[in-house]
């Protein structure tokens, strides 16, 4: 098959009435995508959660451990009375 025939096939099938759905799909599709919003919002929320929690988790150790802060040299004491 080659492209003009490909194409004509395209169009015949683009130019056909489209086929009438049985009504049980549609009540199926709403069911579905209701119940995948649902997970999806759900699992945004348990992200951004996730997200608040490491945040307030890092905020306090850097409170505690102070790195930015050089530690006290221990390896040679320290000069007085110079």
């Amino acid at each position: 098959m080659n492209g003009s025939d490909r194409e004509a096939a395209v169009r015949r099938l683009l130019e056909q009435a489209p086929r009438p759905l049985p009504p049980e799909i549609h009540t199926e599709a709403v069911r579905r995508g209701g119940r995948m919003l649902r997970r999806r919002t759900l699992a945004r929320r348990a992200l951004w959660l996730l997200l608040l929690a490491a945040s307030l988790a890092f905020t306090v150790w850097a409170l505690t451990a102070r790195p930015w802060v050089e530690p006290p040299s221990e390896t040679t004491p320290p000069l007085s009375g110079w």
